[in-house]
């Protein structure tokens, strides 16, 4: 072999490269090293998690299209669909953070286009270290924010719900999620298949260069010590070129003339290619010298595995695809015809006439399998023990309103374009998700949420919980939730403890899918978050986006107070689960303490009596019960009117527990709700016959809040000062005013 072909095997394991040998009876060419390097990596081929991930539920009414396509799909009725995904740009992120998040954004909205349904809103997940002591963290923070809203303002289409998590162990690996969703007609649904052989490949939006070379390899390792090391596998985005490709793409559609279509990410032509063939049972040939190129050296392996941006695969009858080009003309967007669909099952790549590759579709798009070790999980969760009890609990309150993993999110997105669209419904911090108006008369809601500290402690019920608050953020607005999407962020599968984690995760959210019947239609997983110099990986780190529909606008719930008077209601039993909370990571007093659990039927009874007194007519404002706990819920449904609250805490559905444990508990399953006085016993009649445990706690007014137990307060604040507390985590971390 070549020095040149054994660089590009570097991201191939031994035994890889000796089964690639032996199924094609040969010594690989160079550019068929780089291509199954890039294409069998962790990024693109799934190696070490599909075995497990076979095992999530998938199925469901509204499913249309479920994981193994570029976006999930789900039936939202009257002809329409809707479609959604969720992708990362950790390691990219981790050396260039503005432009590692924006590339980010720029292959979800690729991937939701490829179905053939319209982006309508962003969703970004982000993971930093300490940003009040780091000014690394600092840095990669701003800048990733940044990006997404520099991009995603550029494109136009809005961020309009995410989630922020600040933890030591992202320091230097910090995480960049970000989730599309799509709205179209079931009728223009496409799949990324290559069907009928004499259909022609064209590449349309940016130029090849050699900007994301092994991106996905990158993507596949750990770290490097020096992470500016590999600056060269991070993507250059084009937000300018990535909106006339959207507005082409979505014209081109209308005419019927698009038979398949593949965003060219991970991998590149490698991954695209191989992947659309396989999936349309076809084989393709391709020429590299019709590629529209940005240098004019590139080797031939470097086109094959450059992940260079703003580029879509289309495939088109040679016949019938004069609209589609002559649209692609109209927007100025550039299109090269680099090769045809072939009935070989063989992906062949020549330069110049010269085969340089010829490597069977399916064996690319199938790679090995890798058998991972679990190791044993240690006992990691303590037992359900007593919060410490602080002398002052109002000043406790105040200090978990101010912390950065609670307080306001304003200054994030306040930098983001959520309106641009005119679909955004509720906007940014007026409610637990965003709703999204859809072209069929309903709406759309959508959360996103994680929790890395109760996973780390307890990857099953860790886990199991990031769907569970999804889903009540979602049902807290009068959605009912309809389908999920996760996303997996681990440390090196090869780690046994790793591995162990990432398996309790996935068994822990396929129990809770299927306890509450919700199909996972799509997710992403992300290996190998941790880096050379500290040699620790990240806190497990799954993620769930759930979506969910609202039939009418009046079903529409947020989550201030409206008016002094109305009645607050408690709903959900609290129970002494401190683990992996706010309260215990800012006081440690002592053991992990016990993770919440998540148990499915308790929850699908609740949410379904949440709706009920939504759709009722019952409700004046919903708000779920989730970091922080019962305290920090009451006071932020204060804030928004600046309207106060009584509130006697002794009637509670609890455990046995200590005042502080009681605010403090972050225990699934629980919301508060305001209702109007005349409508008090309407409420508890309906959550009686749920059986959903229910107790009326105060009632709101006055410029103050005061929680009491069994008559002895506990706290007393004014408004304005939860306010300011509140609105100053962030702005505070980073030395700015609130």
């Amino acid at each position: 072999m070549t020095e040149s072909a054994q660089l590009a095997v570097l991201g191939l394991t031994a035994e890889e490269v000796e089964y690639a040998r032996r199924f094609l009876r040969r010594e690989p060419t160079e550019v068929e090293w780089a291509i199954m390097d890039a294409e069998w990596s962790e990024h693109c081929s799934y190696k070490s998690s599909k075995r497990l991930l076979r095992s999530l539920p998938t199925t469901g009414k509204n499913v249309l299209v479920g994981p193994g396509y570029d976006a999930g799909v789900i039936d939202i009725g009257g002809g329409f669909v809707a479609s959604m995904h969720i992708e990362s740009h950790n390691h990219p992120s981790a050396v260039d953070p503005y432009g590692g998040s924006a590339t980010g954004i720029g292959g979800v909205l690729r991937d939701i286009l490829s179905i053939g349904t319209r982006p309508i809103a962003l969703v970004d997940v982000l993971r930093f270290g300490n940003i009040t002591e780091s000014a690394h963290s600092q840095w990669l923070f701003r800048n990733v924010v940044r990006g997404i809203a520099d991009y995603g303002n550029c494109v136009g289409v809005p961020t309009v719900a995410g989630e922020v998590e600040f933890d030591e162990s992202f320091e230097r690996n910090c995480l960049v999620d970000v989730a599309c969703l799509g709205v179209g007609r079931k009728k223009d649904l496409i799949l990324a298949e290559a069907k009928e052989s004499g259909d022609i490949i064209v590449i349309a939006g940016g130029s090849t260069g050699r900007d994301g070379i092994r991106g996905a390899t990158f993507a596949s390792r750990n770290l490097a010590k020096n992470a500016d090391s590999e600056r060269s596998s991070v993507q250059v985005p084009d937000p300018f070129m990535k909106k006339l490709l959207l507005d082409s793409i979505l014209e081109a559609l209308e005419t019927g003339e698009i038979k398949g279509m593949k965003d060219l990410g991970g991998g590149g032509l490698s991954s695209a290619l191989s992947e659309i063939a396989s999936k349309g049972g076809t084989g393709i040939e391709i020429e590299l010298r019709l590629l529209s190129l940005r240098e004019p050296d590139i080797t031939p392996a470097e086109m094959m595995i450059s992940e260079s941006q703003e580029r879509m695969l289309l495939v088109l009858d040679e016949v019938k695809c004069k609209r589609t080009l002559k649209i692609l003309r109209k927007y100025e967007v550039p299109y090269a015809t680099i090769g045809k669909v072939t009935d070989d099952g063989l992906l062949t790549v020549k330069n110049g006439g010269e085969v340089v590759a010829s490597l069977p579709a399916g064996f690319l798009a199938e790679a090995p399998l890798v058998d991972r070790r679990e190791g044993t999980l240690p006992a990691k969760c303590g037992v359900a023990v007593e919060a410490h009890a602080p002398r002052d609990l109002s000043r406790t309150l105040l200090d978990m309103l101010s912390s950065i993993n609670i307080g306001s999110r304003r200054w994030i997105y306040e930098q983001y374009d959520h309106e641009v669209g005119i679909r955004t419904v509720l906007k940014p911090g007026r409610a637990d998700s965003a709703v999204l108006r859809l072209p069929n008369g309903k709406f759309m809601s959508v959360k996103a949420d994680g929790n890395s500290r109760a996973t780390g402690l307890d990857p099953y019920n860790g886990a199991a919980g990031c769907v569970a608050e999804a889903c009540r953020n979602v049902v807290a607005v009068g959605a009912e939730p309809i389908a999920v999407i996760d996303h997996l962020q681990f440390g090196d599968p090869g780690d046994p403890a790793v591995y162990r984690d990432f398996a309790e995760a996935v068994r822990g959210i396929g129990d809770y899918c299927r306890g509450i019947g919700l199909p996972i239609v799509g997710g992403k997983v992300s290996f190998y978050n941790q880096d050379e110099l500290t040699i620790k990986p990240i806190k497990p780190s799954p993620v769930a986006l759930v979506a969910g529909l609202i039939e009418s606008r009046e079903h529409i719930t947020g989550q201030n107070l409206k008016s002094d008077e109305d009645e607050i209601l408690l709903i959900g039993k609290t129970r002494l689960e401190l683990g992996g909370s706010e309260y215990y990571d800012r006081i440690r007093w002592g053991g992990p303490g016990k993770v919440p659990v998540a148990d499915p039927e308790t929850d699908r009874r609740t949410n379904l009596a949440i709706l009920g007194l939504i759709k009722g007519g019952l409700a004046r404002s919903v708000h779920d019960c989730s970091k922080g706990g019962l305290g920090v819920a009451i006071a932020e449904i204060c804030i928004p009117a600046r309207i106060g609250a009584r509130i006697e805490l002794k009637n509670a559905p609890r455990e046995a527990m200590n005042a502080a444990s009681l605010l403090f508990a972050e225990t699934h399953g629980r919301f508060v709700v305001s209702v109007r006085p005349e409508a008090a016993k309407d409420a508890r009649k309906l959550l009686d016959r749920a059986k959903v445990p229910n107790a009326w706690v105060g009632t709101t007014g006055g410029p103050t809040l005061v929680m009491s137990l069994g008559g002895k307060r506990l706290v007393r604040l004014d408004v304005e000062e939860i306010a300011k507390a509140w609105e100053s985590g962030i702005p505070h971390a980073l030395g700015e005013a609130a």
